[in-house]
C-alpha cells in the first residue's frame, strides 16, 4: 500500500519559491513564511543564510514583486481578504521604509514597467479617475510623487517605450476586433488592426530599444499565432518565428535591444527555439540538466545571472541561480523539501479527439498501483482562455495518491493551440465545450483508466461553471461534483463584472452572449446552471470566497437556493476572507480536508483523517452540508 502524503506536505505553505534576482546581480529576493504567513524575503547574494523578511504581514500572503533598477526599492502589490483592489507598495531594502504609492481607497492598481532609463520612477496603472479605466501614471519610488503619463478614455492598455512614454494603445472594438493606435499628436489614431478571429490570438507585444520596431504575436493568415516585427516607419511586416502546432509561447528578449533572442512552443511539453546564437550554447546546457519543462524567471541586468524553475512533473518546482559565464547551476531549494521521498507520480500528456475532430491535449495521473479501470476525477481549468500544462500539479499529486486518476484536458477556447480552437469555444459555454469533457472521460473509459460509474468532475472559476453545467446537462455521467467559484448565472456574471473589466466586455460578450439582447439573453439562459439546477442528481459541493470581486457570492447563493428548491443535497463552503481562489493556507486545508472525504464518499478513495489542528484559524462557514 502506498503511503499518504499529508494533505499539508501539499497544499499547506511552501517553503520557498518565487525566487528573483536583482538587476545588479547581488541581491535575490523569494516567497517564504513568516510567523506563519507567506511573506518577502531578500539577501545579498554571498549571503542567502542572512536573509530577512521584507513584508511582515500576519494576515494573508504577499507574493507578488520585483527589484526596482535603482538598487535600493523592491515593489510589491497586496490586496484586502481578495477583493483584488491592489495596491502597489515600494520597500526601502536600505531603510526598511515601506510606502504605499497608491494611497487611494478603492482602487485597482497595477505595475506596468520599471525601466532601466528611468530608474528611480516605476510606471502604475490607477483607475482612481474613472473605475472602469486605468490611467498611465509615472511614481518616484523615493518620495510617491506621480505625474499624468497617458489618460484611458477606454483603452484595454498602452504599449510604452523605455522613456515612459505611451507610443500606441489597444482597444477593443464592438465588432470583436482588436485595435491598435499609434500616437498622433495630443490624440489616438487607428494603425493595426486584428479581426474579431485573430483578436484574442494576435496582439502588439513590445518596442525594441530603439523605438523603431513593434514586436507582435500575430495569426492573420495563419491558424497559429506567429512572431512578427513590424518597422513603425514603413509599416513593413517580417515573421520571425511560426509553428503549425501551437502558438508561440514565452519569449525571452535582449535586455539592452529588446529584440528577441529565444521563444518557446508549447503542444503537450514546452520546447525552447534559440534566435540569437549567443544563447544557443546556454539553452543547449540547460536542456541537458534533467529539468524539465524549465523556464527562466529572473535574469540580472547584465544577462550573466539567471533564476531557471524547474517544471517536472515528480520534481517540486526547484530553482537554480544559473552563472552563464561558468555554466553552472547553483541550487536554491525547493518549494516543498517534505515532498522529497514521497510517492509522487508520472503525468503523462496524451491527445484525445474530440467528437467533430479537435485535438484535446490532455495530461492524466494515475496511482501508482493501478490496475485497471478505477476511480477518475477530472480536473477542468479556469479562464477559460488558459490552459493546463505539463510539470508538478499538487491537485494531481493528492488525487492519485488517495487512489484517483486525474484527468486535465485542454478543451475548445484553451489557449495556446491556435486561434480556430481558441475561438471553437464562442457561444459553445455548456454545449460543444462541456462535449469535450465527456469526449475525455470515454477516452479514460475506453482505455481501461476509469470506472464510468466512479467519475468525479472538479473546477475553480470557469471550471466550476464547468462542473455545474455537467451536472445539469450529464446528470447520469457524474458520481458527484465539486465547484471552486463558479458562476451559475451568465447574465448576473456579465452585469457585476468588475469596472476596470469593462475594455473587456464585448470579448466577453462574443463567448457567452449579449444579455442586452433578445438573442443574446436566450443563449445565456441555455448556458446557466442556475436554471436547470432540478437536473442533477449527482452530490455536489460549492465553494466561495465572499469579497470575489470576478463570481460573486451572489453566484454561489443562488445555485444554493435553486438546489434547496428542487431537493438536491449540496454542501456549501464559504470563506469571508477569500476572494477569487482560496490563499490562506488555513482556508485551503480546510477546503480539502472537506472535500477529501467527499470525493472518497461517493468514489470510494482513500482519506487522510483530519489531525489535530490542521486548519485551525480557518474562516471556512459551513452554510450547508448535504
Amino acid at each position: 500500500m502506498v503511503d499518504l502524503i499529508p494533505r499539508e506536505h501539499l497544499f499547506g505553505n511552501p517553503t520557498r519559491y518565487g525566487h528573483q534576482i536583482s538587476p545588479d546581480g547581488k541581491r535575490l529576493a523569494w516567497v517564504a513564511p513568516y510567523e506563519g504567513v507567506l511573506n518577502i524575503w531578500s539577501a545579498p547574494l554571498d549571503a542567502l543564510d542572512a536573509a530577512r523578511p521584507v513584508t511582515r504581514d500576519r494576515r494573508r500572503a504577499v507574493d507578488s514583486f520585483g527589484f526596482a533598477y535603482d538598487g535600493r526599492h523592491l515593489l510589491y502589490v497586496q490586496d484586502a481578504d481578495g477583493d483584488e483592489n491592489f495596491h502597489v507598495f515600494a520597500a526601502d531594502l536600505e531603510s526598511g521604509e515601506h510606502r504605499d504609492l497608491t494611497p487611494c481607497p478603492g482602487i485597482a492598481a497595477a505595475i506596468v514597467g520599471m525601466s532601466r532609463l528611468v530608474r528611480g520612477r516605476v510606471l502604475l496603472a490607477l483607475n482612481d479617475r474613472d473605475a472602469r479605466f486605468h490611467d498611465l501614471h509615472s511614481v518616484d519610488l523615493a518620495t510617491g510623487e506621480r505625474q499624468l503619463v497617458a489618460e484611458n478614455p477606454g483603452f484595454l492598455g498602452f504599449i510604452i517605450d523605455e522613456d515612459y512614454v505611451a507610443r500606441f494603445a489597444i482597444r477593443n472594438r464592438r465588432d470583436g476586433a482588436s485595435e491598435t493606435l499609434i500616437r498622433d499628436g495630443e490624440g489616438w489614431k487607428p494603425w493595426l488592426t486584428f479581426p474579431p478571429e485573430d483578436a484574442r490570438a494576435s496582439g502588439a507585444e513590445n518596442l525594441d530599444a530603439t523605438g523603431r520596431i513593434l514586436f507582435c504575436r500575430d495569426s492573420r493568415g495563419r491558424d497559429t499565432a506567429a512572431l512578427t516585427r513590424i518597422d513603425i516607419a514603413s509599416g513593413a511586416v517580417r515573421t520571425i518565428a511560426a509553428h503549425d502546432e501551437a502558438d508561440i509561447g514565452t519569449v525571452l528578449h535582449d535586455i539592452e535591444t529588446r529584440a528577441p533572442i529565444a521563444y518557446s512552443v508549447t503542444h503537450a511539453r514546452r520546447r525552447w527555439h534559440v534566435l540569437d546564437d549567443r544563447f544557443r550554447d546556454d539553452f543547449a546546457f540547460l536542456d541537458g540538466q534533467g529539468l524539465g519543462d524549465w523556464y527562466p524567471s529572473s535574469r540580472s541586468e547584465d544577462d550573466a545571472l539567471w533564476i531557471v524553475v524547474a517544471r517536472a512533473d515528480t520534481r517540486v518546482s526547484e530553482a537554480a541561480l544559473y552563472d552563464r559565464r561558468a555554466k553552472a547551476l547553483r541550487p536554491l531549494g525547493s518549494a516543498r523539501p517534505e515532498l522529497d521521498g514521497a510517492p509522487l507520480v508520472p503525468m503523462h500528456p496524451a491527445v484525445i479527439r474530440s467528437r467533430d475532430g479537435l485535438d484535446l491535449v490532455s495530461y492524466l495521473s494515475r496511482p501508482l498501483d493501478a490496475d485497471g479501470p478505477g476511480p477518475l476525477v477530472l480536473l477542468v481549468h479556469g479562464g477559460p482562455w488558459a490552459r493546463d500544462s505539463f510539470g508538478f500539479d499538487p491537485m494531481h499529486q493528492w488525487l492519485a495518491n488517495r487512489g484517483y486518476a486525474a484527468l486535465s484536458v485542454n478543451f475548445r477556447s484553451s489557449t495556446g493551440f491556435g486561434k480556430s480552437f481558441l475561438n471553437a469555444g464562442d457561444g459553445a459555454w455548456g454545449r460543444a465545450m462541456d462535449d469535450d469533457l465527456l469526449d475525455a472521460v470515454a477516452w479514460a473509459v475506453s482505455e481501461g483508466v476509469a470506472d464510468p460509474k466512479r467519475v468525479a468532475i472538479m473546477g475553480g472559476s470557469y471550471g466550476g461553471y464547468a462542473a455545474l453545467m455537467a451536472l445539469c446537462r450529464n446528470p447520469d455521467a457524474y458520481a458527484c461534483g465539486i465547484d471552486l467559484v463558479g458562476p451559475s448565472n451568465l447574465e448576473t456574471l456579465v452585469r457585476t463584472i468588475p469596472p476596470y473589466w469593462e475594455a473587456m466586455r464585448t470579448q466577453l460578450h462574443r463567448a457567452i452572449g449579449d444579455p442586452d439582447t433578445e438573442e443574446g439573453m436566450a443563449l445565456i439562459r441555455a448556458r446557466s446552471p442556475v436554471y436547470f439546477a432540478d437536473r442533477i442528481r449527482a452530490p455536489l459541493m460549492i465553494v466561495q470566497g465572499a469579497n470575489d470581486p470576478r463570481v460573486k457570492q451572489a453566484e454561489s447563493d443562488q445555485m444554493v437556493a435553486a438546489l434547496e428548491r428542487g431537493g438536491v443535497p449540496v454542501t456549501y463552503l464559504l470563506y469571508p476572507d477569500e476572494g477569487h481562489g482560496l490563499v490562506r493556507p488555513e482556508n485551503r486545508l480546510a477546503f480539502f480536508a472537506w472535500a477529501e472525504p467527499f470525493l472518497a464518499r461517493h468514489l470510494g478513495g482513500r482519506c487522510e483523517p483530519i489531525r489535530e489542528g490542521e486548519a485551525a484559524g480557518s474562516s471556512v462557514q459551513v452554510v450547508r452540508e448535504g
